[in-house]
């Protein structure tokens, strides 16, 4: 039997990086604050913020770590509770109870998407932030969510680590909140093993963020806007928040920063391959009345590294054979629901206190599979996985 490349390995890191790789080990300057100025953390930032169109960015070790400034830098009181969807990774309430604050989860639907009535209806609790996590690269209505958090001065934090690249009505995700957090992690679109970033702007919030992230002292002098700008109302923001705040040293470092830099031009490349994919396994497993890839919002322009599709009809005992089934056949599935432990699976969150039930939000995790389709795959891959994948569903229910 054929099988597909392994959809785990990551594309190779562009020659380009390595000259730059070499001069830092031989210099040993990995610490973003020891040269006097474009380090390459610095310029790892000005390129991102260009990228997407914002006035700041800030580097850091994870997008765990972006989020957790993003709420610390809003300077909310200790146990505000923060609004986020029942799908997302566990480092995302994680991040909540970090910044000493209390996850409040709504239901996400079928389609991956934010149940409105739900959000609102929560969104009314006394909820002081919104944290918007574009799992798996899905898009909820953020014409909606930004208009009912805008009509109660609730700010909204974008999780983007799913979606560089992605656009909603012509924008950048990330950049519709006041904050948009995004990860390079090595399953991203972008990868250095490690490593998060975050996207403002507002100088007072990125100002905040940059001094907790470990800008201590005087270090947040040597960063600038995109146009190489270190005066006015981001200077003043530094300034007023100098010794007033906590550092909690989560910066990252050049040698991660010589790595994604050379990837941002690929990221175009990466989108439309990544898009190209999807759409055509979507289209085949579309085909199987047991198998169904929810339609993207209109508003929305995906950068898909991995496809998700519905089981319908199946019990659990056939949903379970169908995952053994798959993955049998040397192409990894996960049934986010039906997988042991799985970290998406919001009852498996047992550190948060008085964790509370979600139907819908349940009803779709023990149905949802989750298949990773890197942008550098081939046709003959997508088809052996498109193939393998509905032949075990077509197995499962005839047996």
């Amino acid at each position: 039997m054929l099988l597909p490349s392994n959809v785990f390995d990551a594309e190779a890191i562009p020659a380009s990086a390595k000259a730059e790789i070499d001069r830092l080990l031989q210099s040993g300057d990995l610490f973003r604050y020891t040269a006097s100025e474009n380090s390459p953390v610095s310029l790892l930032e000005e390129e991102f913020a260009t990228i997407m169109g914002v006035k700041y960015s800030l580097a850091v070790s994870s997008c765990s770590a972006a989020l957790f400034l993003s709420l610390k830098a809003l300077g909310l009181p200790r146990g505000a509770k923060v609004l986020i969807p029942g799908f997302t990774f566990a480092a995302v309430p994680s991040s909540v109870m970090h910044a000493d604050c209390m996850p409040v989860l709504c239901e996400v639907g079928e389609n991956y998407r934010i149940n409105l009535k739900d959000f609102e209806q929560k969104l009314d609790d006394d909820v002081s932030a919104v944290i918007i996590s574009h799992m798996r690269g899905h898009t909820s209505d953020m014409d909606v969510i930004m208009a009912l958090c805008g009509a109660r001065e609730i700010p909204v934090i974008e999780d983007a680590a799913h979606s560089l690249g992605t656009t909603w009505n012509g924008k950048n995700i990330g950049t519709i909140g006041c904050i948009g957090c995004f990860s390079f992690q090595s399953y991203k679109l972008v990868n250095a093993g490690e490593g998060g970033i975050l996207v403002t702007n507002d100088a007072d919030l990125v100002a905040r963020a940059v001094i907790m992230s470990g800008a201590y002292e005087h270090n947040w002098q040597k960063h600038k806007s995109p146009n190489g700008d270190n005066t006015g109302d981001l200077a003043t923001a530094f300034g007023s928040w100098q010794n007033q705040l906590p550092v909690y040293n989560l910066r990252l470092s050049n040698m991660s920063a010589a790595i994604i830099r050379p990837q941002l031009a690929t990221i175009p490349r990466r989108v439309k391959n990544g898009r190209r994919n999807h759409d055509y396994v979507a289209n085949k497993l579309n085909a199987s009345p047991w198998l169904e890839v929810p339609e993207k919002l209109p508003s929305e322009e995906r950068a898909p590294d991995s496809i998700q599709f519905n089981l319908k009809n199946m019990n659990s005992f056939q949903a379970q054979a169908f995952q053994d089934a798959v993955n049998s056949s040397g192409i990894k599935i996960q049934i986010f629901g039906q997988s042991k432990d799985n970290a998406r699976a919001f009852w498996n969150w047992q550190f948060i206190d008085n964790l509370p039930e979600l139907p819908l939000t349940r009803s779709m995790l023990l149905n949802a599979c989750d298949v990773r389709l890197p942008a550098r795959l081939k046709r003959a891959d997508l088809d052996i996985i498109a193939q393998e994948i509905m032949s075990a569903a077509a197995r499962v229910m005839r047996a």
